[in-house]
């Protein structure tokens, strides 16, 4: 497949992948830059065409999957927020008439830190397999190698 495939494709479906570690340095560059790179090339390569595809499609999975994990990991959140304004003393309540009396004797602080340690591990794995599998993607798109996101739902089709 090297053969039939020009050095500039091949960079170019690379950029692609690299370019989606550009949300560290610009907010949703992530999905910015590779589909302005997309879309400036996917009429005249069809190897840019199915590259770009796929660096949006495993953005936009990732996206989903890390707000839905926000989402779930809310209400254990909202579980031990009382705890977090109680600190064991009258001083909060009592300072200038200002009164938050908030019942802590249904939250618990120690079992709620449980479901959120696994929300973070989670979202920490995400990143992990967000960068391992970009590098490996920009990696095979310059060898000329096609590349398939795992846990990438087809957006773009």
């Amino acid at each position: 497949m090297t053969d039939t495939l020009s050095k500039h494709e091949r960079n170019l479906s690379a950029i692609i992948h690299a370019s989606t570690f550009s949300k560290f340095f610009i907010p949703f560059g992530n999905f910015i830059i590779p589909l302005v790179l997309w879309t400036a090339n996917k009429k005249d390569y069809e190897f840019v065409d199915y590259n770009g595809k796929q660096a949006l499609n495993f953005q936009i999975s990732l996206l989903l999957y890390s707000v839905l994990l926000g989402i779930i990991s809310i209400p254990f959140f909202i579980g031990f927020l009382p705890d977090i304004f109680d600190f064991g003393f009258d001083g909060l309540n009592t300072f200038n008439n200002f009164n938050i009396n908030i019942d802590s004797d249904d939250f618990r602080f120690g079992w709620w830190w449980f479901p959120i340690g696994i929300a973070g591990l989670l979202q920490g794995a995400l990143f992990i397999v967000n960068v391992v599998y970009t590098i490996l993607a920009t990696i095979r798109t310059n060898e000329g190698q096609t590349f398939e996101y795992p846990f990438s739902i087809k957006f773009i089709k």
